[in-house]
């Protein structure tokens, strides 16, 4: 048969997707498995938002939309951003993409040239790096280990600077730790970047509305107002109100980057579904008492996981700030033995070991870019949560 493209080599499948085909897998044979996999919220899309997409079907607004997204969406984003993150964007700095993974994407693309270097904190979402390569960029990473709260230190973004770099990525708060930084962590950040004008920063704050302890938290733009002109910031509905499966994202920043990314857009995709651009304005402009109330829940859950998971032998838990993971250290149960004779050498091994003996899916840290570690969602129900800590407990009882 003909050949595929070489890039294919680069486009490595994301640990998650991996992890949640055998999760499914399993549950078709039977097994009653429990994930705290994948980065999904369990609650449900607010009704008015679910009207409103309704509505726009009925009235006919099923035709093509622009690529930069619809008139009315971008102007609730602009609100939404002046209102929420004390920033203003004029129209034609605002692009709405299919889910916020395609904006990091578009804005990738419409800037790396081969060879373009991309600073990325570790742990990250595993979608940068992966993204990065497949474009031929060169991803390079700043530890931030979980002694320093899993935030990064500017004197090692500052090492990790070049004359290559082309984007600075920060996600805040962070998948997969949840820590947030404060703005005087941010400002710090900013301080070197000042000193580097040829980099972009991107700015994933993806879940800002899922904080759970007063940092006095800002986005990165509103905490170095002066380097707007090189800040891209990447946000959408999926996680503060639960509408992952709409995929509208979106950003804003410089009119020249936001043309750039609508002409790749443009190319790729063409604009988002109409209906959900329809839910999105509702979502954002509609009552915001859902927001607070799924906050509120996942603060629990969160709680309750540290209390139970740093409860188990072998693992050591850092207070996530916000989102909805705890990525725990599992140094203590690795170099010993399952009940069923497995050895665990690595955070992979233990996820195996843990989804086939006690039917419990989490994710690597290695997939996060960090090691020894796991990702464990706690974006699901309360019972789960509690049977899965004391699965894991009892997983951790028996190592030998």
């Amino acid at each position: 048969m003909p050949a595929l493209a070489r890039r294919l080599g680069r486009a490595r499948v994301a640990a998650t997707f991996q992890m949640m085909a055998r999760v499914r897998a399993l549950r078709e044979a039977g097994t009653p498995v429990i994930s705290l996999a994948i980065g999904e919220p369990d609650f449900a899309t607010p009704p008015h938002a679910i009207d409103a997409a309704y509505a726009a079907a009925r009235a006919g607004e099923t035709k093509y939309p622009p690529v930069e997204g619809t008139k009315a969406l971008r102007e609730a984003v602009r609100r939404k951003f002046a209102r929420e993150n004390d920033l203003a964007f004029a129209p034609d700095e605002i692009i709405v993409t299919n889910g916020g993974k395609q904006a990091i994407f578009d804005a990738l693309l419409a800037t790396l040239d081969d060879g373009d270097e991309v600073v990325i904190p570790a742990p990250y979402w595993g979608a940068y790096p992966l993204a990065v390569e497949m474009l031929g960029g060169t991803p390079v990473f700043v530890d931030c280990p979980q002694a320093q709260g899993f935030k990064p230190r500017p004197e090692a973004i500052e090492a990790a600077l070049s004359a290559r770099t082309k984007w600075l990525l920060l996600n805040f708060p962070n998948n997969p730790s949840g820590a947030a930084c404060s703005r005087a962590e941010l400002e710090a950040i900013a301080s070197v970047l000042r000193r580097y004008p040829h980099v972009w920063v991107m700015d994933d704050a993806m879940y800002e509305h899922l904080l759970y302890d007063d940092i006095g938290y800002r986005s990165f733009a509103a905490a170095a107002p002066d380097l707007r002109d090189r800040v891209l910031t990447v946000a959408g509905v999926s996680k503060t109100y639960a509408m992952t499966g709409w995929r509208i994202g979106f950003a804003a920043g410089p009119a020249p980057l936001i043309r750039g990314m609508a002409n790749i857009q443009g190319h790729a995709t063409s604009g988002v579904s109409t209906v959900g651009q329809a839910a999105a304005v509702a979502a954002l402009e509609g009552p915001q008492t859902s927001v607070a109330v799924q906050a509120a829940s996942y603060r629990q859950r969160r709680d309750l996981v540290l209390e139970r998971l740093g409860a188990c032998e072998g693992i050591r838990c850092h207070r996530p700030e916000g989102a909805f993971y705890v990525f725990p250290h599992i140094g203590g149960c690795l170099g010993k033995t399952t009940r069923t004779g497995r050895r665990l050498d690595t955070d992979a091994d233990f996820a195996t070991a843990l989804l086939e003996e006690q039917h419990v899916a989490v994710v690597h840290g290695a997939a996060f870019g960090m090691s020894p570690h796991i990702r464990v969602s706690y974006a699901t129900d309360q019972a789960s949560l509690i049977e899965a800590c004391d699965r894991i407990a009892r997983f951790c009882a028996d190592l030998r």
